[in-house]
């Protein structure tokens, strides 16, 4: 199993990133500013993408896992290989996602806890509903796992 960056023509990997994001546009708006990262195991399993968010806050924006290769612990590795890849260059790792059946148990298997909500985020900025699980998706559900164990990071215990 290899995982490597992408830096060239991250958009032929289109299939697999609409699986973590179903709307293209969306997808564009982070896409190039963001770190990619495949995960191969005798071809293409996983990706992710990673954007710095300013504040010493690391943001997964996209995680897939081509569904044949579900729960094989693909999502969980890129999600270890990424804490360890920019450990010491970043603060707190955030991912928002929906109120989903599917992905809210994968994020706090993998050791995140629930942060914030931004309110009506998928009705107000996807063309069409966002349906997940059987549940219709209506506010982004961000949550954060410390990379950095120091305390008083702005004043606070993150």
């Amino acid at each position: 199993m290899e995982i490597r960056e992408i830096k060239e023509k991250k958009k032929q990997y289109l299939d697999l990133l609409l699986l973590g994001d179903e709307q293209e546009s969306m997808i564009d708006r982070y896409l190039e500013r963001g770190w990619m990262f495949l995960l191969d195991d005798g071809g293409i399993r996983a990706e992710c993408v990673v954007t710095d968010e300013g504040e010493g806050v690391l943001e997964i924006k996209n995680i897939a896992v081509f569904p044949e290769y579900h729960r094989r612990g693909y999502g969980k590795k890129l999600v270890g290989f990424i804490e360890k890849e920019f450990k010491g260059r970043f603060l707190v790792l955030r991912a928002g996602t929906g109120d989903s059946p599917l992905t809210v148990p994968f994020y706090e298997k993998c050791g995140f806890q629930e942060s914030f909500r931004i309110k009506d985020f998928f009705t107000d900025y996807y063309d069409h509903p966002i349906v997940e699980g059987g549940v219709t998706l209506s506010d982004m559900v961000y949550f954060e796992k410390r990379l950095d164990q120091r305390r008083g990071f702005f004043g606070s215990d993150l």
